[in-house]
């Protein structure tokens, strides 16, 4: 259906009268009559038209029923061909054009951009419109032509002192989606006051120039194709990172359909291990992750592990190692015991945090370079334990931080990163080194494998590494829950939850008395019963429940998914500790108690 015959008052009449009988929300119907009626969303009115006359409701209330928004990640959600909520032609080129406005306005000099994409379905065609789109604002481009991981972008960003990046990826998100991901000049994602001035501009995008194409801005040197000098000078900075010791370990690693093996075998090459092998049937770049459970390639996810476990109790693997699409995540795997044809598990974040952290300060110590005026970095929601590591080195943790991985790198810049050492996040994501400010699998996966190989020869496996680490620093077990709350309804009752959480929250979690609740979007701190006292923490859109012993759970809606994330931490001091066995089971059935607490809270609301 063309644009001249689009009879728009017919049309939304039918929207109205839809909204009438419930088939769209009022919002909806809101966004839909401007993708209908303003001049620059004119080219999909036609879409547009031609649902509403199909009578697509459902898809109609999908796309339109908010204006997707800039999370902790950037923005991020379903690809659909139109619609205010939807990843799309339209959205992302807003997001470039908004992003494109504002760094024309605040930088002075010339303008440049880092782009890079990864294996998903669009991405490099949504990559290329970005590029478009920047080389018409005036801006040099610097793509990445190939699937390259999100922390190689980050380095680019800085490698070539662009005034801003573009990343291509929705990371471990369902096929379905994709994202962009903005960064600015640090190669961190932007941070305030930067985002909000961003999101000003891209809400605001009347017109997207793309008076230029890719291939011809290619060929005028506006769009300047970098990777391979990138690819060797980022693995390059990743391999300063690596510590000396043995390296005799058969490592079998797994991209999950992503863009991995770009960075993490040239990692571990690098690092001088040679027997590294890539699993097969997750070889393939593919945006529609065939070969993992409910094609989520998702590190934290131990059922992507079960296939590749399989293989190596036949093939004697000792590591099993695996990134998320766009590769700033790690998993891992491996043998309980010295026996790899015996029983394997699987680490959580926080526990793959605590063993690196312990790697990497105890390497930095034999060097005699520590510190008081070292430290590291963690989130809110990250283990203590990662705390109680760096206390016994005897170096600082700078641990008040919201979700969300630029708020470590913004940090290494406030503080100083000459004296950073580590930074950690729980959903996976890890930094050593200053080459970037975006977590990267790349280097983890190194610092792993380097691990792994000092455990094998001390006789032990890493598993048996972190029992020791328990018995040193207390036993820290952690539970993520995620309450998935989707559409405009769900909107509504995360809303509702988190200020049910705030004005009546639990007296009690799992049979542990709560004793205070911490505000971060009110900035206050109350007991019950008392009065709330300033919190002095970092503003954001999360309460912390801290009970009894130590535990505490906090809670967050997601800054890039319809969901509620419930974060349970529970701890046995080290002095307490009698068997190790007997403490995993009792925090299990805690854990298992919060959950089941915490369900029934959320379905009260």
């Amino acid at each position: 259906m063309s644009g001249s015959d689009i009879d728009t008052t017919a049309l939304l009449e039918q929207v109205k009268q839809a909204t009438a009988d419930g088939k769209i929300t009022a919002t909806a119907a809101e966004n839909i009559e401007i993708w209908l009626t303003e001049d620059r969303y004119s080219r999909y009115a036609g879409q547009v038209a031609e649902h509403i006359s199909s009578g697509m409701w459902k898809e109609l209330d999908d796309a339109f029923w908010t204006i997707i928004p800039f999370g902790t990640g950037g923005r991020r959600g379903k690809m659909y061909p139109i619609g205010s909520n939807a990843v799309n032609e339209r959205t992302i080129g807003e997001s470039a054009q908004g992003l494109a406005q504002y760094v024309k306005s605040s930088v002075d000099g010339d303008l440049s951009c880092a782009i890079a994409y990864d294996t998903r379905h669009r991405s490099r065609e949504f990559a290329e419109l970005c590029a478009r789109i920047m080389v018409s604002n005036g801006f040099t481009v610097y793509f990445l032509d190939d699937y390259r991981s999100t922390p190689e972008l980050s380095f680019l960003v800085r490698y070539k002192k662009c005034s801003c990046g573009i990343m291509v990826t929705a990371s471990h998100n369902p096929p379905s989606d994709n994202a962009v991901k903005v960064y600015w000049s640090t190669g961190g994602q932007v941070m305030p006051p930067h985002d909000k001035k961003i999101i000003d501009n891209v809400m605001n995008v009347q017109e997207i120039p793309l008076g230029v194409e890719f291939d011809a801005a290619v060929a005028d040197g506006k769009v300047v194709i970098c990777t391979p000098e990138t690819d060797e000078a980022f693995i390059s900075n990743v391999a300063q990172q690596k510590f000396d010791g043995p390296r005799d370990l058969k490592i079998l690693y797994s991209p999950l359909h992503g863009v991995g093996a770009s960075a993490v075998i040239p990692a571990l090459k690098a690092d001088n291990f040679t027997d590294v092998s890539v699993f097969g049937p997750h070889e393939e770049p593919n945006g529609d992750f065939p070969n993992v459970p409910e094609h989520v390639s998702n590190p934290e996810n131990p059922a992507v592990f079960d296939t590749a476990i399989a293989q190596a109790k036949t093939d004697g693997t000792e590591l099993i190692l695996a990134t998320d699409p766009d590769c700033d995540r790690v998993g891992c795997a491996a043998p309980k015991t010295m026996d790899s044809t015996g029983e394997w598990g699987t680490f959580t974040g926080n526990q793959i945090a605590a063993l690196l952290c312990d790697h990497v300060l105890s390497e930095r110590k034999k060097g005699g370079g520590l510190t008081s005026d070292h430290y590291i970095v963690k989130t809110l929601v990250t283990t203590e334990m990662a705390r109680r590591i760096a206390d016994s080195y005897g170096v600082r943790t700078c641990g008040n931080l919201q979700v969300g991985f630029k708020w470590i790198g913004g940090t290494m810049d406030a503080e100083g990163p000459d004296k950073f050492l580590f930074g950690c996040e729980e959903s996976h994501g890890y930094l050593v080194g200053q080459y970037a400010r975006d977590k990267d699998a790349a280097v983890a996966s190194m610092l792993l494998a380097e691990l792994a190989a000092n455990c094998k020869a001390e006789g032990k496996s890493l598993h048996e590494k972190l029992e020791s680490l328990w018995w040193q620093h207390g036993y820290h077990a952690e539970r993520l829950l995620n309450q998935k709350m989707p559409g405009s309804e769900g909107m509504a009752n995360m809303q509702k939850l988190m200020a049910k959480f705030r004005e009546q929250p639990p007296q009690s979690v799992g049979g542990l008395k709560l004793l205070q609740v911490r505000d971060y979007l009110g900035d206050t701190i109350t007991a019950p019963g008392g009065e709330s006292k300033p919190l002095g923490g970092p503003g954001g859109n999360m309460v912390i429940l801290d009970l009894e012993e130590d535990n505490y759970v906090a809670v967050r809606p997601s800054g890039t998914e319809p969901k509620v994330k419930f974060y349970m931490f529970t701890y046995v001091a080290a002095e307490q500790l009698s068997l190790l066995d007997a403490a995993q089971d009792e925090m299990e059935e805690r854990l298992d108690a919060f959950e089941k607490d915490l369900k029934a809270f959320a379905d009260s609301v």
